[in-house]
């Protein structure tokens, strides 16, 4: 058993190389082998967004505060708020960020 306290893991800020904007990242679980659970806290400022990119497994977001929005490839830009919960297939190529007047 592995406890992490509260406040105990820094957030840290996004890489240039993945996304546009000023991004903080606060991970939550990044379950050891043989396990593929991973989850984190991204909080994007007002206009932040992440590069387009794809995940071999899917990716799951959970909006927990602001407005944001969301594309797939030749897809329309779809705007995301609190409580909303997005399923992006494996492999499917997209971003995902804040919209600009809020974080």
């Amino acid at each position: 058993m592995d406890i992490k306290r509260a406040g105990s893991i820094a957030s840290r800020r996004g890489s240039a190389d993945w996304f546009s904007g000023t991004v903080w990242a606060d991970g939550i679980v990044n379950a050891p082998a043989p396990a593929r659970v991973q989850a984190a806290r991204v909080t994007f400022e007002p206009g932040a967004r992440t590069a387009w990119h794809t995940h071999p497994l899917g990716q799951t977001l959970y909006v927990t505060a602001g407005a944001g929005y969301v594309q797939s490839w030749d897809g329309p830009i779809r705007v995301i708020r609190p409580g909303d919960v997005v399923w992006i297939p494996p492999g499917e190529k997209h971003w995902h960020g804040a919209a600009p007047p809020r974080a």
